[in-house]
Protein backbone atom coordinates (compact mmCIF):
# COMPACT_ATOMS: atom_id res chain seq x y z
CA UNK A 1 0.00 0.00 0.00
CA UNK A 2 1.13 3.25 -1.10
CA UNK A 3 2.31 6.04 1.81
CA UNK A 4 -0.10 8.22 0.70
CA UNK A 5 -3.09 5.73 0.95
CA UNK A 6 -1.82 4.91 4.21
CA UNK A 7 -1.66 8.61 5.03
CA UNK A 8 -5.22 9.05 3.80
CA UNK A 9 -6.59 6.25 6.10
CA UNK A 10 -4.82 6.82 9.08
CA UNK A 11 -5.69 10.31 9.15
CA UNK A 12 -9.66 9.53 8.37
CA UNK A 13 -9.31 6.85 11.52
CA UNK A 14 -8.19 9.91 13.65
CA UNK A 15 -10.40 11.98 12.48
CA UNK A 16 -13.12 10.02 13.36
CA UNK A 17 -11.99 8.97 17.06
CA UNK A 18 -11.43 13.16 17.81
CA UNK A 19 -14.75 13.98 15.61
CA UNK A 20 -16.63 10.93 17.67
CA UNK A 21 -14.83 10.58 21.15
CA UNK A 22 -13.31 14.09 21.66
CA UNK A 23 -10.09 12.68 21.95
CA UNK A 24 -7.90 9.78 20.75
CA UNK A 25 -6.74 11.62 17.83
CA UNK A 26 -3.17 11.83 19.12
CA UNK A 27 -3.16 8.22 20.74
CA UNK A 28 -3.85 6.80 17.33
CA UNK A 29 -1.64 9.44 15.52
CA UNK A 30 1.44 8.83 17.11
CA UNK A 31 2.04 5.19 16.51
CA UNK A 32 0.42 5.20 12.71
CA UNK A 33 3.11 8.06 12.09
CA UNK A 34 5.96 6.04 13.67
CA UNK A 35 5.01 2.11 13.14
CA UNK A 36 2.96 2.67 9.44
CA UNK A 37 4.43 5.81 7.95
CA UNK A 38 8.37 5.38 9.38
CA UNK A 39 8.65 8.64 11.24
CA UNK A 40 11.16 8.70 14.32
CA UNK A 41 9.10 9.34 17.74
CA UNK A 42 10.25 12.83 17.64
CA UNK A 43 8.76 13.82 14.07
CA UNK A 44 5.93 11.67 15.13
CA UNK A 45 4.74 13.65 18.29
CA UNK A 46 5.59 17.31 16.25
CA UNK A 47 3.31 16.06 13.33
CA UNK A 48 0.63 14.59 15.80
CA UNK A 49 0.08 17.86 17.29
CA UNK A 50 -0.15 19.58 14.04
CA UNK A 51 -2.63 17.41 12.66
CA UNK A 52 -4.39 17.20 16.01
CA UNK A 53 -5.28 20.53 16.36
CA UNK A 54 -6.01 21.19 12.97
CA UNK A 55 -8.70 18.63 13.07
CA UNK A 56 -9.47 19.37 16.97
CA UNK A 57 -10.66 23.06 15.88
CA UNK A 58 -12.61 21.88 12.85
CA UNK A 59 -14.69 19.26 15.14
CA UNK A 60 -14.79 21.75 17.67
CA UNK A 61 -16.86 23.97 15.72
CA UNK A 62 -18.97 21.77 14.42
CA UNK A 63 -19.89 20.84 17.88
CA UNK A 64 -20.21 24.52 18.84
CA UNK A 65 -23.07 24.57 15.98
CA UNK A 66 -25.18 21.63 18.13
CA UNK A 67 -24.61 23.38 21.54
CA UNK A 68 -22.35 20.77 22.78
CA UNK A 69 -19.11 22.56 24.01
CA UNK A 70 -19.29 24.30 27.51
CA UNK A 71 -17.21 27.72 26.74
CA UNK A 72 -16.54 28.69 30.50
CA UNK A 73 -15.20 24.92 31.60
CA UNK A 74 -13.37 24.69 28.35
CA UNK A 75 -12.01 27.68 28.95
CA UNK A 76 -10.59 27.34 32.79
CA UNK A 77 -9.34 23.85 31.81
CA UNK A 78 -7.01 25.30 28.43
CA UNK A 79 -5.97 28.24 30.38
CA UNK A 80 -4.85 26.51 33.47
CA UNK A 81 -3.20 23.82 31.57
CA UNK A 82 -1.24 26.43 29.27
CA UNK A 83 2.06 26.87 31.81
CA UNK A 84 2.38 23.08 32.72
CA UNK A 85 1.89 21.61 28.92
CA UNK A 86 4.81 24.03 28.26
CA UNK A 87 7.01 23.05 30.67
CA UNK A 88 6.20 19.46 30.46
CA UNK A 89 7.01 19.25 26.73
CA UNK A 90 10.37 20.86 27.96
CA UNK A 91 10.57 18.23 30.79
CA UNK A 92 9.91 15.03 28.11
CA UNK A 93 12.21 16.43 25.98
CA UNK A 94 15.22 15.56 28.34
CA UNK A 95 14.00 11.98 29.07
CA UNK A 96 14.20 8.65 26.44
CA UNK A 97 11.52 7.59 24.40
CA UNK A 98 11.20 4.51 25.51
CA UNK A 99 10.44 5.60 29.35
CA UNK A 100 7.75 8.18 27.94
CA UNK A 101 6.41 5.70 25.65
CA UNK A 102 5.96 3.45 28.67
CA UNK A 103 4.39 6.35 30.91
CA UNK A 104 1.95 7.03 27.85
CA UNK A 105 0.87 3.65 28.02
CA UNK A 106 0.43 3.49 31.50
CA UNK A 107 -1.78 6.55 32.05
CA UNK A 108 -3.76 5.97 29.23
CA UNK A 109 -4.53 2.31 30.80
CA UNK A 110 -5.86 4.16 34.05
CA UNK A 111 -7.90 6.33 31.86
CA UNK A 112 -9.91 3.82 30.50
CA UNK A 113 -10.59 1.70 33.10
CA UNK A 114 -11.70 4.63 35.25
CA UNK A 115 -14.14 5.48 32.45
CA UNK A 116 -15.09 1.67 32.18
CA UNK A 117 -15.47 1.72 36.38
CA UNK A 118 -17.49 4.80 36.64
CA UNK A 119 -20.53 4.86 34.00
CA UNK A 120 -21.72 7.86 32.77
CA UNK A 121 -25.13 9.39 33.61
CA UNK A 122 -27.21 11.36 30.96
CA UNK A 123 -29.37 13.55 33.49
CA UNK A 124 -26.07 14.00 35.75
CA UNK A 125 -25.20 17.44 35.81
CA UNK A 126 -23.09 19.17 38.47
CA UNK A 127 -22.36 22.93 38.83
CA UNK A 128 -19.09 23.57 37.56
CA UNK A 129 -16.94 24.91 40.58
CA UNK A 130 -14.37 27.37 39.29
CA UNK A 131 -11.42 26.18 41.50
CA UNK A 132 -12.03 22.89 40.37
CA UNK A 133 -12.47 22.89 37.04
CA UNK A 134 -8.89 25.16 37.05
CA UNK A 135 -7.21 22.31 39.01
CA UNK A 136 -8.02 19.78 36.59
CA UNK A 137 -6.85 21.65 33.83
CA UNK A 138 -3.47 21.90 35.52
CA UNK A 139 -2.93 18.53 36.08
CA UNK A 140 -4.18 17.51 32.74
CA UNK A 141 -1.76 20.31 30.96
CA UNK A 142 1.13 18.83 32.60
CA UNK A 143 0.39 15.25 31.79
CA UNK A 144 -0.52 15.55 27.62
CA UNK A 145 2.36 18.26 27.57
CA UNK A 146 5.10 15.52 29.09
CA UNK A 147 3.61 13.12 27.02
CA UNK A 148 3.57 15.00 23.71
CA UNK A 149 -0.34 13.94 22.76
CA UNK A 150 -3.14 16.86 22.65
CA UNK A 151 -4.87 15.00 25.95
CA UNK A 152 -8.24 14.43 24.92
CA UNK A 153 -8.15 10.92 26.37
CA UNK A 154 -7.34 12.36 29.49
CA UNK A 155 -9.92 15.38 29.21
CA UNK A 156 -13.22 13.86 28.49
CA UNK A 157 -12.34 11.36 31.77
CA UNK A 158 -11.45 14.58 33.76
CA UNK A 159 -14.49 16.46 32.12
CA UNK A 160 -17.62 13.71 32.93
CA UNK A 161 -15.85 11.88 36.21
CA UNK A 162 -14.56 15.68 37.76
CA UNK A 163 -16.76 17.98 36.64
CA UNK A 164 -20.01 15.99 35.95
CA UNK A 165 -20.89 16.92 32.22
CA UNK A 166 -22.63 14.63 30.18
CA UNK A 167 -20.82 12.67 27.60
CA UNK A 168 -21.98 14.70 24.40
CA UNK A 169 -20.74 18.16 26.45
CA UNK A 170 -17.39 16.46 27.50
CA UNK A 171 -16.47 15.33 24.24
CA UNK A 172 -17.16 18.92 22.83
CA UNK A 173 -15.71 21.02 25.48
CA UNK A 174 -12.58 18.93 25.19
CA UNK A 175 -11.95 20.03 21.84
CA UNK A 176 -11.17 23.37 22.88
CA UNK A 177 -8.72 21.90 25.39
CA UNK A 178 -7.28 19.64 22.85
CA UNK A 179 -6.90 22.29 20.29
CA UNK A 180 -5.07 24.98 23.24
CA UNK A 181 -3.01 22.36 25.01
CA UNK A 182 -1.57 21.13 21.34
CA UNK A 183 -0.92 24.46 20.64
CA UNK A 184 1.29 25.31 23.94
CA UNK A 185 2.92 22.01 23.44
CA UNK A 186 3.52 22.87 19.72
CA UNK A 187 5.80 26.21 20.63
CA UNK A 188 8.28 24.15 22.65
CA UNK A 189 8.33 20.99 20.51
CA UNK A 190 8.40 22.58 17.03
CA UNK A 191 12.04 23.31 16.98
CA UNK A 192 13.30 20.27 17.93
CA UNK A 193 11.48 17.58 15.40
CA UNK A 194 13.54 18.57 12.17
CA UNK A 195 12.46 18.71 9.31
CA UNK A 196 8.45 17.31 8.68
CA UNK A 197 7.48 14.91 5.55
CA UNK A 198 4.79 17.12 4.43
CA UNK A 199 3.39 15.27 1.58
CA UNK A 200 2.84 12.57 4.48
CA UNK A 201 1.53 15.77 6.99
CA UNK A 202 -0.86 17.06 4.84
CA UNK A 203 -2.88 14.42 3.07
CA UNK A 204 -2.79 12.94 6.87
CA UNK A 205 -4.55 16.25 8.30
CA UNK A 206 -6.91 16.51 5.30
CA UNK A 207 -8.04 13.10 5.79
CA UNK A 208 -8.57 13.43 9.67
CA UNK A 209 -10.93 16.83 9.02
CA UNK A 210 -13.08 15.60 6.74
CA UNK A 211 -13.94 12.14 9.16
CA UNK A 212 -14.18 14.40 11.80
CA UNK A 213 -17.59 15.65 10.62
CA UNK A 214 -18.57 12.00 9.92
CA UNK A 215 -17.63 11.59 13.62
CA UNK A 216 -19.72 13.61 14.85
CA UNK A 217 -23.11 12.52 12.98
CA UNK A 218 -21.58 9.01 14.45
CA UNK A 219 -21.68 10.86 18.51
CA UNK A 220 -25.21 12.14 17.49
CA UNK A 221 -26.04 8.70 16.74
CA UNK A 222 -24.77 6.93 20.10
CA UNK A 223 -25.90 7.04 23.17
CA UNK A 224 -23.17 8.58 25.66
CA UNK A 225 -22.69 5.16 27.37
CA UNK A 226 -21.78 3.52 24.96
CA UNK A 227 -19.51 6.52 23.52
CA UNK A 228 -17.65 6.02 27.17
CA UNK A 229 -17.09 2.24 26.66
CA UNK A 230 -16.14 2.71 22.96
CA UNK A 231 -13.68 5.07 24.13
CA UNK A 232 -12.38 3.32 27.11
CA UNK A 233 -12.04 0.27 24.99
CA UNK A 234 -9.81 1.90 22.51
CA UNK A 235 -7.56 3.55 25.24
CA UNK A 236 -6.81 -0.18 26.35
CA UNK A 237 -6.39 -1.90 23.11
CA UNK A 238 -3.71 1.34 22.17
CA UNK A 239 -1.91 1.31 25.81
CA UNK A 240 -1.60 -2.36 25.67
CA UNK A 241 0.07 -2.30 22.19
CA UNK A 242 2.69 0.63 23.24
CA UNK A 243 3.50 -0.79 26.50
CA UNK A 244 4.38 -3.80 24.78
CA UNK A 245 6.66 -1.81 22.15
CA UNK A 246 8.23 -0.02 25.12
CA UNK A 247 9.23 -3.30 27.04
CA UNK A 248 10.71 -5.16 24.17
Amino acid sequence: MSTLVLALVAGAVVGMALGALGGGGSVLAVPALIYLLGFTPAAATTASLIIVTATSATALYTHATSGNVRWRTGTLFAAAGIPPAMAGAALAARLPGQLLTAAFAAVAGLAALRMLKSPVLEDEVRPVRPARAAGAGASLGAVTGFLGVGGGFLAVPALVGVLGLRMRAAIGTSLLVITVNSLAALTVRTGGAGPLDWAVVAPFTGAAILAARDGKRLSAAIKGPALQRIFAVVLLCVAAFMLTDAIR
